[in-house]
């Protein structure tokens, strides 16, 4: 059964190594996955994973998992950029249970909270040239292209969307 809730602090290290097998996939990395995993560790590409309470719950947040039977499939959060302004972060979904309307599923849960929260707008970044199913997910959702608002790969985009 599919259920959506707050991520444990038991699984931050379960929900960090799907996020390392996701991206390996979709942004195409040649590397065996073990090694994609301690060169992106040592860059600290997914720092915010170590201490989710500090980066997503105490900065006005939330980090939701979705699960299938009690096995993490998927993910998604919301942190504080500004007073009225959210980020959408680490949504990602394993790669056999895209199609099936369950980031869909997420976003609206994680789009509640964000509305429940105060906040008016939610911004993300993301890498169309990789991501392009999910960039066009985002469009679907009502998000629109705007000026980068922190440091992103050069390739990347940030999207706003109205509450």
């Amino acid at each position: 059964m599919i259920e959506i809730r707050p991520i444990q602090p038991d699984e931050w290290e379960t929900a960090k190594q799907i996020v390392y097998l996701i991206s390996h996939v979709l942004f195409k990395d040649p590397r065996p996955l073990e090694e994609s995993i301690a060169y992106r560790e040592s860059q600290g590409a997914l720092q915010d994973m170590d201490d989710i309470q500090k980066y997503y719950f105490d900065k006005d947040g939330v980090f939701l998992v979705m699960t299938d039977d009690n096995r993490i499939i998927g993910m998604g959060a919301i942190r504080r950029l500004e007073d009225n302004i959210c980020e959408l972060r680490r949504l990602w979904l394993l790669i056999e249970y895209h199609g099936k309307g369950l980031g869909y599923r997420l976003m609206m849960e994680l789009l509640r909270y964000a509305r429940e929260m105060g906040y008016e707008k939610m911004r993300l970044e993301t890498a169309p040239r990789f991501l392009t199913r999910a960039t066009a997910f985002y469009r679907r959702l009502g998000f629109y292209e705007i000026p980068a608002y922190e440091i992103i790969h050069p390739n990347d985009i940030a999207m706003e969307m109205i509450l």
